[in-house]
């Protein structure tokens, strides 16, 4: 599959400088960090959360866990994991479990670890099992904007 077609074109769109990595077959992303020689703190996995007032993308290492907790805290907002169905349907050209998160390429809202943005390069799926892309930390903070930003995930 390769990159999204999706999150290619915003990439383009955006002027965004990346490469497409390939690493072998992994179905998590801290099997994917290891099997890629990325730190797992500079890979960015994406979980797509839901509730009344629609979907939502968090972005967070992937040497962490999502903390629903801190982003009701954060965001004022009673979010839950979206059904693996509701990823099919919302990532059309994206694998469940690989989806970039780059939630503007998706017209969608986006939270993201503080860790993250700090980094100095970042990872992260690129619609597959078997593709990274890679970005330089700039690049990263300015595709994810104005997102809300704070301590959502834990070990």
């Amino acid at each position: 599959m390769a990159i999204s077609a999706r999150l290619r074109d915003y990439l383009e769109l955006k002027g965004i400088p990346y490469e497409v990595i390939p690493h072998p077959h992994t179905e998590d992303s801290r099997a994917t960090a290891a099997a890629s020689r990325v730190p797992a703190g500079q890979l960015a996995k994406a979980v797509l959360l839901e509730d009344d007032e629609g979907y939502l993308l968090a972005a967070v290492p992937a040497s962490e866990r999502l903390h629903l907790s801190r982003i009701h805290n954060l965001l004022r907002r009673p979010l839950g994991l979206a059904t693996e169905a509701e990823i099919a349907r919302m990532f059309p050209d994206c694998a469940v479990g690989a989806v970039p998160p780059v939630a503007a390429a998706f017209d969608l809202p986006a939270v993201v670890d503080e860790r993250l943005l700090a980094a100095p390069e970042i990872w992260f799926e690129a619609g597959d099992h078997e593709d990274l892309v890679h970005l330089d930390g700039e690049a990263f903070r300015r595709l994810m904007g104005d997102a809300p930003h704070g301590d959502i995930g834990t070990h």
